[in-house]
């Protein structure tokens, strides 16, 4: 498959690469600093552009088989701006323009799906990540907000605390209530799963919660 890459050179980003790259996907990674992403591969095309930039971002995903965001939202309580949010909307717009209607990304659980049962995630993680992270919150909910409204064909997947561990090969995946989730989870099995969303049809449309 042809999948263009977001958030390419990041933590959970540059496992997506190499995984796709390794199962024989052709990937575009889109990237604002060329030089953090030090893979050279026949089958990867890196573009340079900012991710408010529609034009650029429309090149880039036209001809996609698939896109995959591994964007996420800075963690420092100081930051007040909104780039991941303004980065999706752009994404969006782009892949509508293009005519590129699979999109799969991340979110919280702190962030609902209707297919949940009440659960304490949902009473606990909001109100910790608004002490916490109160602009990383409402990043996460605005970006998730743009694709869900978006007529897109979308996989949100739903994760807690990504952890810089080996790869366990060990996934779970569903909804809160219905199935026994965790919380940590290898930045690796995430990019995985991300992955095995490009032919996996059990998640269209929704927002699975998952982790090791």
């Amino acid at each position: 498959m042809k999948v263009t890459v977001f958030g390419a050179t990041g933590g959970i980003g540059r496992f997506v690469v190499a995984q796709l790259l390794a199962a024989g996907h052709h990937v575009t990674a889109v990237v604002r600093n060329p030089a953090k992403l030090t893979l050279t591969y026949p089958d990867l095309a890196v573009v340079t552009a900012e991710l408010t930039d529609t034009t650029a971002v429309t090149e880039a995903v036209t001809g996609a088989d698939a896109v995959i965001s591994a964007l996420g939202p800075s963690l420092k309580r100081s930051d007040t701006g909104r780039p991941v949010t303004d980065a999706t909307k752009t994404i969006v717009a782009a892949m509508q323009a293009a005519g590129v209607s699979r999109f799969i990304g991340l979110a919280t659980p702190s962030l609902a799906d209707p297919r949940d049962k009440p659960h304490w995630k949902h009473k606990v993680l909001p109100v910790m990540a608004r002490l916490a992270f109160p602009n990383a919150l409402i990043e996460l909910e605005n970006m998730t907000a743009a694709v869900t409204g978006s007529g897109l064909d979308y996989t949100i997947a739903r994760i807690t605390a990504p952890k810089d561990k080996p790869a366990t090969g060990h996934i779970r995946s569903g909804f809160l209530g219905h199935h026994r989730i965790g919380s940590t989870m290898s930045r690796a099995d995430i990019a995985a799963f991300l992955i095995t969303q490009l032919t996996d049809t059990r998640y269209h449309r929704a927002m699975p919660a998952i982790s090791n």
